[in-house]
This record gives C-alpha cells, sequence and structure tokens, in this order.
C-alpha cells in the first residue's frame, strides 16, 4: 500500500472531500491500486476514531522550523488540531541559542551535551528560545489556530556535579497541569520554550528533548513526537537482535519496551547516539502509550506516522501494538480480504463467507491497532493430526514476520491439543516451509477425509512437521 496516500485522503477528508466520491481521481485506476486506496481510508477513520480527545506533544528540532517544509509540518499539525486531537508543542533552539550567544560574544561551555553558561547569559537564551517559540505561534496563527507560548514548567538548577557547576542550566521537574489542561480544554495549541522557572522565578535553560518527555508523561499525552532533522535509525549502522523488526529499506521501526532493552545490550555505549530512545523508554515507563521519533524534513510525516499502522519513523510502544488472537465471526470480512489477492495468484483456495463461519473458530489472526492485516487456521484430523492452512499476510507487514509467528502460533496451539504431527499443502510456498522445519511427504500421510479430498489437478506438495510431545 502507498503509505503518502494516506496524507492525501486525510487531507481531502478534512477539505470536504466524500472518501466515495471519485471525482478528481484518475479513471480506469487498477483494481489493485483501489483496493489499496480504499484500505488506507479504512485506516485513517480508523485512527480519527481512536484519537480524538487525546493528546499528542510534539517536539520539533529547530533544524526542521528552519527547514522549508516547516510551514507545511504546521500545516498538518493544525489538522490534527482541527479533527479533536490535543497537541502541545515543544519547540527546540538549541542552534538558534548559539547564534545569539555568537552574536553577543557570549561565552559558553558544553560538558556532558549541557550547555554551561553563566546567569548574566540567561537573558539572551530566553531571547532565543522565546524567538523560536514565537515562529512556531506564528505559523499556526498563519493556519486560523490559537496558540499560546506559557512559562508553566517548575524547574530547578543542575548544580554542581563532579566539580563542574552548571549555573543557569536545568532540569525540568513539572508542569502546571491545570493550567495547561485548561488552555487545551479552550481549543488553544500550549508551546513551551526550552525556559523553566524555579520557585522562587529563577530562570534555567532546560533541555527541549528532556522537556518534551516531562511534558507528555504529566499531561497524559497518548503519543509523544520527536520531529528532527534525521533520517532515522538504520539497521546497517547497529547490531540488532532477531527479535527486532526491520522495515524494507532496513528502518528500524519499531520496538516493544523487551526489544528496546535487547537492542541498548546489543549496543553498548552508544548512547549519544541513541538518547531519543533511551528517552523514549523513559516516557513509556511512566505512561506514555507511544513515542515517534521522525525526519521533519519528509512531507506529511507526522500524517503518515498517525494514520498508518506502518507509519514512515522509529516508534516505542509500551501497549499492545500489534498482536496473535483468536478469530472472531466479526473478523470474516477482513479475512476474506486479506486473503482475496493470495486466492488471485493461486496461492489459495478460494473460501467463502458461508465456508469461513463454519470454521472460524480454527482460525487465528494478526491485526495492528484492531486493524487485521494477516491470518492462518489449524485443522483438526482424527490420528493426532491437523493442517495449517488458509495463511495470508497482508506484504507490507512482511518484515514483521508475521507468517512465521503464526505458524510457530499454531503449532503450539497443536501441542496443547496433543496433535503429534501437522501437515500443509501448497503450490508456490514450499521452500518457506522447509525453513520452517516442514518435511515434504506424499498423500500417504494424509488423514483419509484429507486424501479423498485431495485435488489431483492443483498437484499441491504436501509438507509435514512432528512436534513431538506437549
Amino acid at each position: 500500500m502507498s503509505r503518502g496516500t494516506a496524507v492525501t485522503v486525510f487531507r481531502d477528508i478534512r477539505n470536504g472531500v466524500h472518501p466515495a466520491d471519485t471525482a478528481g481521481y484518475p479513471r480506469g485506476m487498477e483494481h489493485e491500486r483501489l483496493r489499496e486506496h480504499v484500505d488506507t481510508i479504512r485506516e485513517v477513520f480508523s485512527y480519527l476514531k481512536q484519537f480524538r480527545g487525546t493528546t499528542f506533544v510534539v517536539k520539533i528540532d529547530y533544524t526542521v522550523v528552519n527547514d522549508s517544509l516547516f510551514s507545511v509540518l504546521v500545516k498538518d499539525l493544525a489538522m490534527l488540531h482541527e479533527a479533536g486531537i490535543r497537541i502541545a508543542i515543544a519547540p527546540s533552539a538549541k542552534e538558534r541559542i548559539d547564534e545569539v550567544l555568537a552574536t553577543y560574544a557570549v561565552p559558553y561551555e558544553l560538558i556532558r551535551g549541557i550547555r554551561v553558561t553563566s546567569e548574566q547569559a540567561i537573558p539572551f537564551i530566553k531571547m532565543a528560545a522565546f524567538d523560536v517559540s514565537n515562529r512556531v505561534m506564528t505559523m499556526l496563527s498563519a493556519n486560523g489556530i490559537t496558540a499560546v507560548i506559557g512559562n508553566w514548567v517548575r524547574a530547578r538548577g543542575i548544580g554542581v556535579i563532579d566539580g563542574v557547576d552548571y549555573q543557569s542550566a536545568g532540569v525540568a521537574e513539572s508542569v502546571r497541569v491545570d493550567t495547561v489542561r485548561k488552555v487545551m480544554d479552550d481549543g488553544v495549541i500550549p508551546i513551551f520554550p526550552c525556559i523553566g522557572w524555579s520557585s522562587t522565578g529563577k530562570p534555567y535553560n532546560i533541555s527541549s528533548n528532556e522537556l518534551a518527555v516531562v511534558v507528555a508523561t504529566t499531561l497524559g499525552a497518548e503519543k509523544l513526537f520527536f520531529i528532527t532533522s534525521r533520517e532515522g535509525y538504520a539497521a546497517g549502522s547497529f547490531k540488532v537482535p532477531e527479535t527486532v523488526s526491520v522495515a524494507p529499506g532496513g528502518r528500524l521501526a519499531n520496538f516493544s519496551l523487551a526489544d528496546l532493552d535487547q537492542f541498548f545490550a546489543a549496543n553498548p555505549g552508544r548512547e549519544s547516539d541513541l538518547e531519543l530512545l533511551h528517552r523514549a523508554r523513559r516516557a513509556c515507563d511512566a505512561g506514555v502509550e507511544r513515542v515517534h521519533i521522525l525526519d521533519g524534513r519528509n512531507e506529511g510525516v507526522i500524517l503518515k506516522e498517525t494514520f498508518s499502522n506502518l507509519g514512515s519513523g522509529t516508534m516505542v510502544y509500551s501497549n499492545r501494538y500489534g498482536g496473535i488472537r483468536p478469530m472472531t465471526l466479526n473478523d470474516i470480512s477482513d479475512v476474506l480480504r486479506i486473503m482475496r489477492p493470495f486466492v488471485e495468484r493461486g496461492i489459495l483456495l478460494p473460501r467463502t463467507e458461508a465456508q469461513l463461519e463454519d470454521t472460524w473458530q480454527d482460525f487465528i489472526v494478526f491485526e495492528v491497532d484492531d486493524s487485521v492485516h494477516a491470518c492462518a487456521a489449524l485443522h483438526e484430523f482424527p490420528g493426532r493430526t491437523g493442517e495449517i492452512a488458509g495463511i495470508a499476510v497482508d506484504d507490507h507487514y512482511l518484515h514483521l514476520r508475521v507468517g512465521p509467528k503464526l505458524v510457530e502460533f499454531l503449532c503450539e496451539r497443536a501441542r496443547r491439543k496433543g496433535i503429534s504431527s501437522v501437515f500443509v499443502l501448497t503450490t508456490q510456498t514450499a521452500d518457506w516451509f522447509e525453513k520452517l522445519g516442514f518435511v515434504e511427504s506424499d498423500p500417504s500421510v494424509l488423514p483419509e477425509k484429507k486424501r479423498l479430498s485431495y485435488n489431483l489437478q492443483r498437484k499441491s506438495r504436501i509438507f509435514l512437521k512432528s512436534l513431538g510431545t506437549a
């Protein structure tokens, strides 16, 4: 599926174009392309329903604010806001602060990535931080969105560590939650400059990455976005454990918390390279469901990430993202939809709705955010034998190794049922089953009922796997 289509579809919806209206789209569109377009529309509406009324915290790098596509990013944020999603923004000002301090010849030192400056420098730092926040507010205003810059963050000084006095550098401690929520309830987007204040009103320069985590956790945000000017995490740059999924093109697409811990363990000494992933881990530990790290120089990136199951960046998730579960009767239409391309290519035998109504209890499905993207079945036969059948996986989820996971799940189910061996019939996926431990056999291994119905003209190859004892 073309994930860029999600951006177009969402913008069409916001502009009043009904998804069923094909005016403006090419006539004679290929059947497959149209089907993918409809799937994208379903995803958009599903996510709109899911996220309406929730809170997204968006941290934006200053290099993105300076990028030519920043106006498009702000327009997309405005669209999310208009769709009923509560937005809070924490813009970074690091490079802008560098510029201002250099202009006024104010010295500073970076120690452990923290800017050490005198109290005399803080007015210049505030100037730069509020300048960047004002740019964001002005751009939102140009899109008809009311925003406000506030002093809602309580901070404390870092103090002296290992003999280093960090002076005006601080740490975000808390957010005036009630005040910020009232602002958001009034339909206003709050903007958080990278400045915090002590209980006595003393200002401190704070990390915008850390600020975003504190804002997201204290507001109870469902999502935290780090909008960066980097291409993302590429598998080729790290040691990647087998449990971590790699998307086409080598992108590290998503991490569960367990996967992330294994990834950290496999890449020791890379803390600076993995800073955002470490902060994502902290945010998820504190209750944020998902953290997304995106390249803000790509048009529509936040819409693609929000309204697509696969997204375009790297996601860390603490809640259930994708999983295998038993099929229900409500899944029949989705299962038929997933099977259809495989039936058309001759990989699967056609099944009717009535047939699935009779056998749905044999099936399992793989879903992402309540959307079904794969299925498989275990049919039992006398003699402690089972057939694994009906395996279909949306092509866009192959990198998650969904197929092997479905087979492994069904083999374990078979063991628990006392089934000693499972067989498959296949015409085009023999190599795949051999990799999963199946051994080619002949019709004599089939149960009598299956042997009598074996289609000689189809010439399916038969593979068998012994499961041993449960």
